[in-house]
C-alpha cells in the first residue's frame, strides 16, 4: 500500500490564504472545523462582527469578553444586531461569501467537519453538494477508518440558552452531541472539533479556564481505543497532547495564528 500523508487543520477562523497554501500541497486534507471567525480579537476589523460593524464597535465586545462579563457581552452583541434592518439576510450574505472563499481553495476529497462557530445551514447551502460536512460519519483513508463528530456542545446537565441574536452556530445540547458519539462505529482515528474531557487538553492558558469539551468522546476513547483522537478548539492549551490508554489525544493547532498542518503519514 502506498503511504499517504494526512494533513490535519483546525480553527481556520478566516485564514483562507494559509488554508490555500496547505491545501495546495496536501495529499489528504482533513479540516476539523471553526472555519469562520465571529470576532477577531487580534484584528478587530476582521471577523464577522468587524466586517459588519467595523473595528471601533468590535473593541468593546473584545474588552467585555476578556473581562469575562458575559451578561454585558450578550447585551452588547444583541444591541449591535438590533441596529441592522435585515440581520438574518446580512449575516447569511457575509457567511456565504466566506464559505465560498473557503470551499474554493479546498481540493476534492477533503474530509471536513464543522466547529462550534460554524453555521451548518449556510455551509450546506453553499457547499453541501460539493463537500457536505461530516457528522457521525466514517471515511477510510489508507486502510484506516476515520470517524467524525461535528460542532460544539452545551454543558452536560445545563439547559441550552435559546439563541439571543441572529448568530446561530453549531452548538447542540449535550445529550444530542453524546448520541452522535455513541452511535459512531469503532474507528482508528477519532476526529472532532472539541477535545475530550481531559483538563490538560481543555485548559486554555490565556483566558485561564477550562474550555468546552465533547460529551461522550472520552468514554468512546476508553471503549473503542482508537489509535488517535484529533481535535482543535482550544487555542492555547496547557498541553497539546495526552495519552489515554493506547490512544494519543492531540490538538492539531490554532491554524488562524499558526497556519501549518499537523501531518501524519499512514502506510
Amino acid at each position: 500500500m502506498t503511504a499517504v500523508r494526512v494533513s490535519f487543520v483546525s480553527d481556520i477562523h478566516g485564514n483562507v490564504e494559509g488554508l490555500a497554501r496547505v491545501a495546495a500541497t496536501a495529499e489528504q486534507l482533513v479540516v476539523l472545523g471553526d472555519l469562520l471567525d465571529y470576532v477577531d480579537y487580534h484584528e478587530h476589523g476582521r471577523g464577522i462582527l468587524g466586517t459588519v460593524f467595523g473595528a471601533d464597535r468590535v473593541a468593546p465586545f473584545a474588552r467585555l469578553r476578556s473581562a469575562g462579563d458575559f451578561v454585558a457581552l450578550r447585551e452588547y452583541n444583541r444591541a449591535l444586531w438590533d441596529t441592522v434592518r435585515d440581520p438574518v439576510g446580512l449575516l447569511t450574505e457575509v457567511v456565504s461569501r466566506r464559505y465560498s472563499e473557503i470551499v474554493d481553495v479546498l481540493p476534492p476529497g477533503t474530509l471536513l467537519t464543522l466547529g462550534n462557530v460554524d453555521v451548518a445551514a449556510v455551509w450546506q447551502d453553499v457547499a453541501g453538494e460539493r463537500m457536505p460536512f461530516l457528522d457521525g460519519a466514517v471515511r477510510t483513508v489508507a486502510g484506516r477508518r476515520f470517524g467524525f463528530v461535528a460542532g460544539g456542545s452545551s454543558r452536560p446537565g445545563v439547559p441550552m440558552r435559546p439563541p439571543e441574536t441572529v448568530w446561530q452556530p453549531l452548538v447542540r445540547p449535550a445529550e444530542t452531541y453524546r448520541a452522535v458519539v455513541d452511535a459512531l462505529e469503532p474507528v482508528d482515528v477519532l476526529c472532532a472539533h472539541l477535545p475530550p474531557d481531559l483538563p490538560l487538553l481543555r485548559y486554555d492558558v490565556v483566558p485561564a479556564r477550562l474550555e468546552m469539551y465533547g460529551p461522550g468522546l472520552l468514554e468512546y476513547i476508553d471503549r473503542h481505543r482508537p489509535a488517535m483522537a484529533l481535535f482543535g478548539h482550544v487555542h492555547q492549551p496547557l498541553s497539546r497532547r495526552a495519552r489515554r490508554g493506547r490512544t494519543e489525544c492531540l490538538n492539531v493547532g490554532h491554524f488562524q495564528r499558526f497556519p501549518t498542518a499537523f501531518d501524519v503519514t499512514l502506510d
